[in-house]
């Protein structure tokens, strides 16, 4: 799997981990974030990451910043995108299961760096549950 990740200063250690863990499983992994704490702006990350799962170069994104908000509003500008912020294991998978999301948005302030590997685990093995969700889903996009 083709994998882009992107992060501001809040966030190095986390993205570190999280790439370790994705290449351990084999996949590919752009990495598109900053590798120091000196403050940086979330957007630049954030639309590189958006702008490859938009053109289907990366199959999901992950995405890191403080509160994972502004990253997550970043990247929601782009289409075809569906990110999701995600604070526990549960969320992630519902974001998948439910939302189809294609990019997860890890606020680094708020969670531990094994939770956010564990969300991140949780996202990409989650399959889309489609039905009565797809309907759902295909209303999202303006």
């Amino acid at each position: 799997m083709k994998i882009s990740i992107g992060n501001d200063h809040a966030g190095p250690d986390y993205k570190k981990a999280i790439v370790q863990y994705l290449e351990s499983k084999g996949h590919e992994v752009t990495n598109y974030g900053t590798d120091t704490i000196d403050s940086v702006d979330y957007p630049d990350f954030g639309h590189a990451v958006a702008k490859d799962v938009s053109e289907g170069k990366a199959d999901f994104g992950i995405v890191i910043c403080g509160s994972g908000n502004g990253i997550a509003m970043t990247v929601n500008k782009h289409a075809k995108v569906r990110a999701a912020l995600c604070w526990i294991k549960e969320i992630a998978a519902l974001a998948r299961l439910h939302n189809d999301a294609n990019i997860i948005s890890i606020p680094a302030r708020y969670t531990s760096i094994p939770q956010a590997v564990e969300m991140v685990e949780t996202f990409l093995n989650t399959e889309f549950e489609g039905g009565r969700h797809q309907i759902r889903v295909n209303k999202i996009s303006c």
